[in-house]
């Protein structure tokens, strides 16, 4: 053979290899259907091209984990990761980064979101004399830098008008902070997914601000190295597509999907269900609908002028050619899905009123420990099947519960209520997720403030609504 010959035959012998560098965050939950749950169920191999130019090629698919999005950035500006999942404020960090550096990324699929911006959060200690985000003026408060948490912050302090300097701001990993927070180092800490729910889930931080306050959404997506993209557009339709069947997984049996997402990344499955369980704070849509587009652009807006972002431009960094590839290739219909903000909703018969699950956002599920969810038809009912199950001396994991005015789902015991017996046999208790909203509607109601333990330490009855 020739010199010729062996170099045409080592050329091929190589491109019969495809790597592909793939930066997953196994414990933020938002992204485990593009990371850890695609993974573990093989789908990506299932979906990825092995016909025409990709008939003889071997795949070597590299996943690596993180903790946040920055250090993926980091990994696809150096080449060593194509594909790369993270929220919306690292997200747009990223797509600036790739521009100014030659490294172009493209925003190709999302994979979950909340429309008001839910899933974010700042936590106190437990037992913390704040309620408030206003009580942190002055306080040390930490964040992850680069964060969709970290945006939050600075979303709320732009509408506040606060200056940078409201509080002693300081970046700390989710790992850190939670250490810290325990310990009372720091007054607050805010996160993102799951963390603002996981902390007090594990009963030693309380919320004080929802990301929903600043009602813009927030989502996490999937960025591409535009190089790889375009070299191999039929891999990134394959890795949408798994990412889509991974969600129909979760969608169909969730508990399990909890359970196994609990098992993978240590996160425990009542935290994983309230995200991405039905009704929960987040929806699974891979769909790049025009609102999050200008999420972008108001996000880009607050970093500009803190001045921490140059130009950028949003338009060249969201390609949907992809997504809309795959919907194609799956026979379903992408602009209806574009069109459509509903997520998948509790369903059954609730078993102590003894009625139909009609309006599930003003019910509730009560996760029995080592049992089923079982779902109810009002927030009344479902505090009545705790005192059943409580008196039979059944064990609870979890009870969920919807804030009245959000309609965010969340953890019954960790709500506030606003509380009117004017008649005792038809009590009312209704859910907030925040002190100061449900002491607003106990006003209102002419009622008083309790905590969970205290409505049903009241002995009276509760409405079924």
């Amino acid at each position: 053979m020739g010199w010729i010959g062996l170099l045409v035959f080592v050329g091929v012998a190589r491109a019969q290899t495809i790597e592909i560098g793939i930066g997953t965050q196994h414990t933020t939950t938002n992204t485990v259907t593009g990371g850890i749950v695609l993974r573990e169920l093989k789908l990506l191999e299932k979906h990825l091209p092995r016909t025409g130019k990709y008939q003889n090629v071997k795949y070597k698919i590299d996943w690596q984990n993180a903790t946040s999005g920055p250090p993926i950035t980091n990994g696809m500006m150096a080449n060593r990761m194509h594909i790369g999942m993270m929220g919306d404020y690292p997200l747009l960090v990223n797509g600036a980064t790739g521009q100014q550096t030659k490294n172009e990324t493209q925003l190709v699929a999302v994979i979950a979101y909340n429309q008001h911006g839910a899933g974010n959060g700042l936590v106190v200690h437990r037992d913390s004399p704040y309620f408030a985000i206003e009580d942190l003026k002055g306080k040390n408060v930490s964040v992850p830098f680069g964060s969709a948490a970290h945006g939050m912050l600075l979303q709320a302090m732009k509408t506040r008008g606060w200056p940078e300097t409201f509080w002693n701001l300081s970046s700390q990993s989710p790992e850190v902070g939670t250490t810290n927070l325990q310990e009372r180092r720091i007054d607050g800490h805010a996160n993102f997914v799951p963390f603002a729910e996981l902390l007090p889930y594990r009963g030693y931080a309380r919320k004080i601000f929802d990301g929903a306050e600043t009602n813009v959404p927030t989502f996490h997506g999937v960025v591409v190295r535009k190089d790889f993209g375009e070299k191999y557009p039929e891999i990134v339709v394959a890795y949408i597509k798994a990412l889509m069947e991974a969600n129909e997984w979760v969608r169909r049996n969730p508990k399990l999907a909890a359970e196994k997402i609990e098992e993978r990344t240590k996160i425990e499955k009542e935290v994983a269900y309230i995200f991405l369980g039905p009704g929960g704070i987040h929806t699974l849509d891979p769909t790049i609908k025009p609102k999050w587009v200008e999420t972008i652009g108001v996000a880009a807006e607050v970093l500009r002028g803190l001045g921490r972002l140059k130009d950028f431009n949003v338009s060249a960094w969201v390609n949907d050619a992809y997504v809309r590839q795959a919907f194609r290739e799956l026979n379903l219909d992408y602009d209806k899905q574009l069109a459509s903000l509903t997520n998948y909703e509790v369903t059954g018969k609730d078993p102590v009123c003894n009625a139909p699950i009609n309006r599930p956002r003003e019910g509730g599920e009560i996760w029995l420990d080592g049992g089923e969810i079982i779902p109810f038809s009002s927030q009344g009912c479902t505090l009545l099947g705790v005192r059943k199950f409580t008196g039979e001396r059944r064990k609870i994991s979890a009870v969920y519960l919807y804030d009245r005015g959000s309609g965010i789902k969340l953890f019954a015991d960790k709500a506030f209520y606003a509380f009117s017996d004017k008649d005792p046999k038809r009590a009312e208790a209704v859910p907030f997720l925040l002190r100061k909203d449900a002491q607003a509607h106990a006003v209102k109601i002419g009622g008083r403030l309790l905590t969970f333990n205290e409505v049903l330490g009241t002995g009276t009855g509760i409405t079924g609504r």
